[in-house]
């Protein structure tokens, strides 16, 4: 696929809609562009975490890249409707992908004893904003669900990347060793 962009203002969305992939006319309101934004948002916060982690991990920054790219494919995926003749729909193969490499990073990791609170060192604290905003988008596409059809290889995807995104943030504590661990009932400022 070949993407020519000539003009980025268009004024084509200057009264509330937005065109599909196959050309239709929706409002920028509507479920279907909210979860294409949400997708958006999460390919911003994994640019930030990839500039965090430039220096850290030889491998990781393009381990990124390939997700912010797989972030825009969910999203074209998403602006194709059901049955357009250029639709190309991702397959379960990708959450397999994904969830090896979840394996692959939670097997040098220490044991989990409490719930993790976001943070520890500056890239983990952006992996778990990744992580939180990869949910976000996976409950808006869920939403969708119940108004048009999607692919459904969509859902599985987006939960497998929340879950990369949570052990990727304890590989960059150390493999946990600087997690911050939830204490319940801890008093306030103590």
């Amino acid at each position: 696929m070949v993407v020519r962009i000539d003009r980025v203002v268009t004024r084509g969305g200057d009264k509330g809609q937005t065109s599909l992939g196959d050309g239709s006319r929706i409002s920028k309101s509507s479920r279907h562009i909210d979860a294409i934004g949400m997708l958006d948002e999460v390919n911003a916060v994994v640019g930030l975490l990839r500039a965090h982690v430039a220096d850290t991990a030889p491998d990781l920054p393009a381990h990124l890249a390939s997700i912010q790219n797989l972030l825009f494919d969910i999203g074209g995926d998403l602006c194709q409707p059901e049955g357009s003749k250029h639709a190309k729909r991702l397959d379960g193969s990708i959450a397999t992908a994904i969830e090896a490499e979840v394996e692959r990073l939670r097997a040098s990791q220490l044991p989990l004893t409490s719930f993790v609170l976001p943070g520890g060192s500056i890239p983990a604290a952006w992996a778990h904003l990744a992580r939180t905003t990869i949910r976000r988008a996976e409950r808006s596409v869920v939403a969708l669900t119940g108004e048009t059809s999607i692919n459904p290889a969509l859902i599985p995807i987006l939960n497998r990347l929340s879950d990369y995104f949570f052990v990727l943030s304890r590989h960059l504590n150390e493999n946990g060793k600087k997690d911050i661990l939830w204490q319940p009932g801890k008093p306030l400022f103590t």
